[in-house]
């Protein structure tokens, strides 16, 4: 027992000099490369710390090869571009002055859920709230704020061409007032990337392919 408690202190040590010298993003965001090694760092660890037949040192040499592959691999970042962008990839624009970039989110294993759902963990409650969204390259969102946003929350009406049935009825649209929305706007269901409508009526509409657009309905619940 005594034997575990000092390896895993050692461990435990090695560890934390390693972080600590791999710098700053390994505790916040990461790029992919700095997970994997961080992945499989935990995992080298865990070996001389449970196994006792293990000898410590194959797991601290392990840890410290770990290490010396991060340093190689951040300075092939700062050297070469190229490289940069293949392993860690680039940023990408899901959110421009048209409205959403659905090829985007697609590139990026992203629907319009998961858009908005970022979108309100940074602050913003309406898709055109901000002129420019982003994600980095490190799974982060960014965004470009407008000075005004809109005052009221808004939920998703039809998303990627599918009726969300909880929030039509919560906003008090009735199917046929739907379809007569969309109908004025020479588009159907299935053509619709994403509708959603705030406590004030307030509708965003974009179909796929086209700029969004602003409309107004009456008779929705406030809220």
């Amino acid at each position: 027992m005594a034997l575990i408690f000092v390896r895993t202190a050692i461990i435990f040590l090695a560890l934390l000099v390693v972080m600590r010298m791999m710098g700053k993003s390994q505790i916040g965001e990461m790029q992919p490369f700095e997970l994997v090694i961080t992945l499989l760092i935990a995992e080298l660890a865990c070996i001389p710390m449970a196994d006792t037949s293990v000898p410590l040192m194959y797991g601290i040499i392990s840890i410290a090869a770990m290490f010396i592959l991060h340093q190689i691999v951040w300075l092939l970042n700062l050297c070469a571009k190229p490289f940069k962008t293949l392993v860690s990839g680039r940023p990408s624009l899901v959110i421009t002055k048209q409205g959403i970039d659905e090829y985007q989110l697609k590139k990026n294993n992203l629907d319009v859920c998961d858009l908005i759902e970022s979108m309100r963990a940074a602050g913003y409650f309406n898709l055109d709230d901000v002129y420019y969204g982003l994600y980095e390259a490190n799974g982060g969102f960014s965004a470009l704020g407008k000075e005004e946003k809109n005052t009221s929350l808004a939920v998703t009406i039809i998303d990627s061409g599918k009726i969300n049935a909880h929030n039509l009825e919560m906003s008090k649209l009735t199917r046929e007032k739907l379809d007569g929305i969309l109908e004025s706007r020479n588009t159907k269901v299935k053509k619709v990337l994403v509708m959603t409508v705030d406590g004030n009526g307030r509708i965003y509409l974009q179909r796929r392919g086209k700029p969004y657009e602003i409309l107004h309905a009456e008779g929705t619940a406030k809220w």
